[in-house]
């Protein structure tokens, strides 16, 4: 669905006397290993959800006479694994915008063996993707980042222990010339995939004013002008273009935020929702969140700002009930999200809750074919647990049940096509309607479904589903599209008033 965007920038950091890289996204096509020459070096991206694939890569590269190198938040989490199964001959970990041309030079001259730490870059150092390299019509939307890092500290998610706390945004002139790139090329449809679109909310500035910090206030209305600065920019941009991002509930409580969104197209974005509940919140330490009515008001406050919200919810958290299903089916169509997620608690690397749930394991941890469940990314999907962590009042089966009802319930043909008035046009409604059912193909069918053969079918369908989308969303190419003219930054005293 959506370009890769890490592939590219990797392209760009390998040095041209290397020659172009050969790019590979096995979402597409799988790696043809005969076209593996003695001395090439493999670079493998890998994230915990697709490690026994990557690692098998690794292994054949290796066998072929490739030097081998894994990189990505799996290998930044654990980069032995990628020595032991992989046949690693490096390992990378963190970001690799600078640190890539240095193992490519080192493997070249024998130097192996050894992990490399690429760190947290400054935003000034974010390399523009090598888009020029872009199979054609192989996807249906792009992707651009505007800024690495969240302020959050979520349970559930590591994005804030590998990317760090401190966001660090890109400049509008480099986000920019992304866009025009790919907008040249024939994308309208632009995913900004960061951590937090929201960088600085009100109430951080407004704490930052209370305790007196002038070097804080400085830092953060900076940064929030900057987003400013990048949104009129974007609304500068083909009127035909569009966005979507990641952002927190609190956008919801800034309404200058939202109406400049609006103006810059960015028309839906992923809210964490997570739980319906306070002591749902409390649980994955997201108490920043609303519940209840207070919820559905502020979820049907980015709409009133024509933002769409793509909402995601937890399940399986240790404070929900047998009811919590059906007050989240409820809520979620009373606060009339645009699209939704369900997805069954999982412990990640690098969160806060698998280190609890680790330790909790202790030796006594259950082992399939020998691999502790606390490893549960080496055990082979069709063995894996749907969930890890045990539940006071519900079996997993009977969450995996209760989550799957709750898909089907969202996601009824005539419920989805009724949702699809938030668009104009009969190809507009088509389109919302395919995109609709293609999520519940991957998400729901595919990603909790226990048996083989509907999980196969639904891998299927959803490929059928893509080459249609593929054709709604692509566009005419640009190839003499401009960058717009640069306009001045709003004088800090309007903010907060």
């Amino acid at each position: 669905m959506i370009t890769p965007r890490w592939l590219f920038v990797l392209a760009a950091a390998t040095p041209r006397h290397y020659g172009d890289p050969l790019i590979i996204d096995e979402t597409l096509v799988q790696i043809d290993f005969s076209t593996i020459q003695k001395g090439d070096v493999v670079g493998i991206g890998i994230h915990t959800a697709n490690v026994l694939r990557g690692y098998e890569v690794g292994r054949k590269a290796r066998e072929m006479g490739a030097y081998v190198v894994f990189g990505g938040i799996h290998a930044t989490l654990y980069p032995e694994e990628s020595f032991e199964l992989g046949g690693a001959h490096a390992v990378v970990k963190g970001d690799g915008d600078d640190v890539w041309a240095q193992v490519i030079k080192d493997v070249l001259a024998g130097v192996t063996g050894q992990t490399y730490d690429g760190g947290r870059v400054g935003a000034d150092r974010f390399l523009e993707a090598r888009w020029d390299l872009l199979p054609h019509n192989g996807y249906m939307f792009a992707s651009v980042q505007t800024v690495r890092g969240c302020p959050k500290h979520c349970s559930f998610c590591s994005v804030w222990r590998t990317d760090g706390q401190k966001p660090r945004q890109r400049s509008t002139d480099a986000v920019i010339n992304e866009i025009v790139a790919l907008r040249r090329q024939g994308f309208r449809f632009i995913t900004l995939s960061d951590d937090n679109f929201y960088t600085v909310t009100l109430t951080d500035i407004s704490l930052a004013e209370r305790q007196g910090n002038p070097e804080r206030i400085l830092e953060l209305k900076t940064l929030r002008e900057e987003r400013f600065e990048l949104m009129e920019a974007m609304s500068q941009l083909p009127s035909d273009m569009v966005f979507f991002t990641q952002i927190t509930m609190e956008a919801a409580e800034d309404t200058e935020f939202l109406d400049a969104m609006s103006r810059a197209r960015i028309k839906g974005a992923l809210v964490g929702i997570e739980a319906v509940t306070e002591e749902g919140l409390k649980a994955v330490f997201k108490d920043f969140n609303y519940s209840g009515e207070n919820l559905i008001a502020r979820l049907k406050e980015f709409k009133k700002h024509n933002v769409h919200v793509l909402g995601s919810f937890i399940f399986g958290l240790h404070t929900d009930r047998a009811e919590t299903f059906d007050a989240t089916a409820k809520l979620a169509l009373e606060a009339d999200i645009t699209i939704a997620q369900f997805v069954m608690m999982t412990p990640f690397p690098g969160t806060v809750d698998f280190q609890k749930w680790e330790k909790e394991q202790g030796d006594k941890v259950q082992k399939i074919d020998g691999i502790p469940v606390t490893r549960y990314w080496l055990i082979p999907p069709a063995k894996r647990p749907k969930l890890y962590t045990p539940h006071p009042t519900m079996k997993p089966e009977e969450i995996r049940m209760r989550t799957q009802k709750v898909w089907d319930a969202f996601y009824e043909t005539s419920v989805v096509w009724k949702r699809a008035n938030c668009v104009k046009s009969l190809k507009s409604k088509l389109a919302f309607f395919l995109i609709s059912k293609l999520y519940r193909q991957m998400y729901a069918n595919t990603g909790i479904a226990t048996d083989s053969a509907r999980r196969k079918s639904s891998t299927n369908s959803a490929k059928w589903l893509t080459l249609p989308l593929v054709w709604i969303f692509k566009a005419k190419p640009m190839p003499d599209l401009q960058k717009p003219v640069s306009t001045a930054v709003r004088p800090f005293a309007i903010i907060g008033q």
